[in-house]
């Protein structure tokens, strides 16, 4: 499918653009809606109103192209959403759209979306997640009444990903029970397929570990698609630019410096080693540890000898031609710096952070010379 014009109706768009792009519309989002009006009647005027209005003008032009609808899920009208006059407003646009589809054929998508979040949503409004993600950002205080409180949370990536399916002619449908989704091929209603089930706690304590991030190091696990990569990315988009930019602790003597970049819970660490021309570093080996060295500027001779034995690997690496070299179990190991006048840069990734208590490093020369 080829879009050739994308029409965008708002506030201060006018009656003769409305009129005008429902006679060309090949499929309408409508994405209109009021949340947080100055009296309960605006309730029903926005989220109804304009989609009579909409659906008329349609009809005035014989225009039966798709239309979509964006609800809520307070209009279940169930649990503690009952007596909301948003959900009341939100349920009757939805029976609207369907009328509108028994009298004219036309096809209607009705979504009822639960609670949004994603980069750039305006905090201390209606949601709750960019309402925190800014205050941690941002060092503001923030409450948590009830920590245990569940949210059902669509990430805004993810509700555009069913919308161009839906475009597509490929959304899902569903029912619904009570608050509930349901997927359902014949089902009445259409629905994203991903969301994330959490509590208001655990929300907290995941933006604690990620605003702690440049004084730990460590980056939380964030898997593929997982609720906690979501957040980050949401997160980040709060920062003041004061944050954006932080400083790392860097180890410096005379054979030059060492500087940790990242920690992980369960994948290691990542760190930068700066040797001065000539220097040779390491001499030391691990029973467990294992690392990569990886050098990106200058020529080093990387050398490995397995304990216990005089066979040393020679491993000459270069910035020009980067190649990653296993620093192997119970083999003690270097690195030397080949230049006489350049530094030596080198990446290193271990597979377990650094533990004092615990260091599994033990000093040995790789060349024996007795």
């Amino acid at each position: 499918m080829t879009v050739s014009e994308i029409f965008e109706y708002d506030l201060d768009s006018t009656p003769e653009e409305l009129d005008a792009w429902c006679a060309q519309a090949d499929f309408v989002f409508n994405l209109a809606g009021v949340n947080r009006p100055q009296n309960q009647e605006e309730f029903m005027a926005g989220n109804f109103g304009f989609a009579s209005t909409l659906l008329d003008t349609l009809k005035k032009h014989g225009n039966t192209c798709p239309v979509m609808l964006s609800s809520s899920i307070q209009a279940t009208l169930a649990g503690r959403f009952g007596t909301s006059e948003y959900g009341k407003s939100k349920k009757a646009g939805e029976e609207l759209f369907f009328d509108y589809s028994k009298e004219t054929g036309a096809k209607v998508l009705v979504y009822r979306f639960p609670n949004l979040f994603g980069k750039w949503c305006r905090p201390n409004y209606n949601s709750a997640v960019a309402t925190f993600c800014n205050a941690f950002a941002n060092d503001l205080p923030y409450t948590v009444n009830d920590p245990s409180v569940e949210l059902e949370l669509l990430y805004i990536d993810d509700l555009v990903d069913e919308m161009i399916s839906a475009l597509k002619g490929e959304e899902h449908h569903c029912e619904f029970d009570g608050v509930e989704t349901v997927l359902r091929e014949d089902g009445r209603y259409c629905a994203a397929t991903v969301t994330h089930k959490v509590t208001l706690g655990e929300i907290v304590e995941l933006l604690k570990s990620f605003a702690a991030q440049p004084s730990t190091l460590i980056v939380p696990e964030i898997p593929a698609g997982s609720f906690a990569k979501k957040l980050y990315s949401t997160y980040l988009s709060y920062l003041p630019a004061s944050k954006v930019a932080f400083a790392l602790k860097t180890n410096a003597d005379e054979r030059g410096t060492f500087t940790e970049l990242v920690k992980t819970l369960g994948n290691g660490q990542f760190s930068v080693n700066i040797s001065k021309p000539g220097v040779t570093k390491g001499q030391h080996w691990h029973n467990t540890k294992w690392e990569f060295f990886i050098v990106v500027s200058g020529k080093a001779l990387i050398q490995e000898r397995k304990i216990g034995t005089d066979e040393v690997l020679n491993f000459e690496v270069s910035g020009e031609e980067i190649k990653a070299v296993h620093m192997l179990p119970g083999y003690t190991h270097n690195i030397v710096n080949l230049s006489d006048t350049e530094p030596l840069i080198t990446l290193m990734w271990a597979n377990e952070l650094f533990d004092p208590n615990r260091p599994d490093t033990y000093f040995e020369p790789v060349e024996n010379k007795d």
